[in-house]
């Protein structure tokens, strides 16, 4: 009998998802490793993380450029040798830094594990900062500012982070072409030396793990002496400024707005009738936002509201690109829906609707080992419960209209919104 694509297929609301419980095993040094083994490819991912984010820095970028240099040049080898080395495996990698932490990420065969761990355990212990390396890695990222600079999007989020959050806060510093030019080599040395070397870290490894997997982990990582830094670390105080903040740019076509505030971290009681709260308004393809500002009125293309949530904070932001006429327009049609959000239930069917969605995006996330690991990660550095995933959909489930409506209400009143807009 032919498919009759008239009709719906039919579809069976997700009420739990089980989540699986990493291994956690103490190497030798005492540092942690968390194992997901999961999946059937004979492949693997090595995570080293270290607390050397941009909250420990003097000098703003520190983090980012030592992170970004670790693998330019080590006392064995040169950036070139590594990165051969690194291709004549396969092996992937992904060294960053945020303003919490340093993250150092290799992708390759499970058989590769112990020529990747001998690199890795160099370039944490052996790194030597090269100095045309570093001249290189300057000039690129002067020259991606420089770019950056004359995108609206990017000066807007910018200007809206550093509204928020206050310039001297590590979640509201960004790039400046005069940081990148007083950063020097031995700065990154220190800050390596301070944060990196011999300091404690965890480690997450997930694949196709198996006991010999985790023993060579130990072999290779867990015999380094450990000395803890003994620096005291203060807690983060925003310096948040709300009075509107607007560029104008005579030439530009566009617009680019930026309207939300400061928030909470996952911790918060808020945070699940919060989340559901923001699909609602613009947080999936059929919200709100979407129906009113791109479906019925045509303002534009796409805008959305999200949830950003960090070590020790958090941020809610709405998002869109716009003519440059119709901005105003768009702020008032925001406020008329929060305004709707705010005084009126939100009917069973949208309500339903919504977390379904927010249910099955969260079990379409988690098809790889690399994806839960991702939450694996999240819960152990945020200081979550390690069943914290296994109880996520009956949370979002639990959720009423009447939260919603006094999530709208608490968060969401015009004086406590900050307005960015940049075009």
């Amino acid at each position: 009998m032919p498919l009759d694509r008239r009709i719906a297929p039919d579809f069976q609301t997700i009420q739990t998802v089980h989540f699986p419980t990493p291994q956690k095993v103490v190497l030798d040094n005492q540092m942690p490793l968390y194992v997901i083994n999961l999946g059937e490819q004979p492949v693997v991912r090595l995570e080293v993380v270290f607390n050397a984010g941009g909250r420990h820095e003097t000098l703003k970028g520190t983090s980012s450029f030592m992170t970004k240099m670790l693998s330019e040049g080590t006392k064995q080898r040169s950036s070139a040798e590594i990165s051969e080395r690194f291709d004549e495996i396969g092996a992937f990698t992904d060294f960053s830094a945020n303003a919490d932490r340093a993250n150092f990420v290799v992708y390759g065969l499970t058989k590769h594990l112990p020529q990747i761990l001998t690199l890795i355990n160099e370039l944490l212990h052996e790194a030597t900062f090269p100095e045309n390396e570093f001249e290189n890695l300057k000039n690129v990222s002067l020259q991606s500012l420089r770019v950056n600079l004359e995108k609206n999007g990017y000066v807007a989020t910018t200007q809206f982070r550093e509204r928020v959050f206050g310039l001297n806060h590590p979640y509201g510093h960004s790039q400046t072409e005069i940081a990148i030019q007083n950063l020097n080599v031995e700065n990154l040395r220190e800050f390596y030396n301070q944060f990196v070397l011999n300091q404690p870290f965890r480690v997450f490894l997930s694949g196709k793990i198996t006991e010999t997997e985790i023993s060579l982990v130990n072999q290779h990582l867990g015999q380094n002496q450990i000395m803890v830094n003994d620096l005291e670390i203060k807690p983060l105080e925003a310096a948040t400024r709300l009075e509107p903040f607007w560029l104008d740019k005579p030439d530009a076509v566009q617009s680019s707005l930026r309207l939300g505030r400061r928030l909470f971290t996952r911790q918060h009681p808020d945070f699940y009738p919060f989340l559901v709260a923001n699909a609602i308004l613009g947080g999936y393809f059929g919200s709100r936002l979407i129906k009113n500002i791109r479906e019925e009125k045509g303002l534009t293309y796409s805008i959305s509201s999200g949830v950003a949530l960090l070590r020790e904070d958090g941020l809610w932001t709405i998002n869109a690109d716009v003519k440059k006429e119709s901005v105003q327009l768009i702020l008032e049609e925001i406020a008329h829906e929060i305004n709707i959000l705010q005084t009126e239930l939100v009917g069973d069917d949208e309500l339903e609707t919504v977390k379904n969605y927010l249910s099955g995006e969260f079990a379409g996330s988690l098809n790889t080992p690399f994806e839960i690991a991702d939450r694996v990660r999240l819960m152990v550095l945020e200081d979550l419960h390690l069943d914290y995933y296994e109880q996520h959909i009956a949370r979002l489930r639990a959720v009423s209209a009447e939260e919603i409506r006094g999530i709208a209400q608490k968060y969401w009143q015009p004086v406590d919104l900050l307005q960015v807009v940049v075009g």
